[in-house]
């Protein structure tokens, strides 16, 4: 799999474009702004992009999706339908967050746990993790042990629970069950920040160990 990274707004949100290398076919994932840049990226390489899939429903994670939906003639899929009350909440999110006022959007498809998301050759699992939110969805890609995860595991840290219907328990059995269960080896694609790995992070990842939270 073929993965080039975009950091968008002002809370540098890794937006991924994720290829198949047989074929070409391409997904965002995670648009969460920067439309502009996000289309020069895609027009100066000649990506052909099929799809948007979002992990979760945090305005700097989908702020984009929609007008690039329409620009680009695709469907946007994921997260899990237990987020929708996210995207009932993007005009408040905007105010929240200090965002250009956003109006609602809902995903083309929802997903959910055990599903699977084709993208030419490439086949994306999808993991159900919340505890962030309640619907966020990982896609974890076997054949290069690549997870992207969206905001539920961080290098050294987890994501916040303290927004809406949060639950730091219910996080922390997400990671053990769904992430900590895959191969040491696998690349962690986190939506914020530095890449990490399931090994790096079972062993020293603070908030995982008891040592916090």
């Amino acid at each position: 799999m073929q993965v080039i990274t975009i950091p968008v707004t002002p809370f540098m949100q890794n937006c991924r474009i994720i290829c198949c290398p047989v074929t070409g076919r391409c997904a965002v994932v995670d648009p969460g702004g920067d439309v502009d840049k996000l289309l020069s990226v895609i027009k100066e390489r000649a990506l052909d992009v099929e799809m948007i899939l979002l992990t979760h429903g945090h305005l700097d994670h989908v702020g984009a999706s929609e007008t690039l939906s329409n620009a680009l003639g695709v469907d946007i899929v994921g997260p899990q339908r237990e987020d929708k009350f996210w995207f009932d909440a993007l005009p408040m999110q905007a105010q929240m967050f200090g965002f250009a006022p956003h109006a609602a959007f809902f995903p083309n498809r929802w997903l959910e746990d055990g599903d699977c998301v084709e993208l030419g050759e490439l086949k994306l699992e999808v993991r159900h993790c919340p505890g962030h939110t309640p619907g966020h969805v990982v896609f974890y890609e076997p054949q290069s042990a690549t997870v992207l995860v969206g905001d539920v595991l961080f290098k050294g840290s987890v994501g916040r629970t303290d927004f809406p219907k949060g639950d730091a328990a219910l996080l922390k059995r997400s990671i053990e069950t769904q992430l900590f269960t895959l191969p040491e080896a696998t690349r962690v694609m986190s939506g914020h920040g530095e890449d990490t790995s399931i090994g790096y992070e079972q062993r020293h990842n603070p908030f995982m160990s008891g040592r916090f939270g």
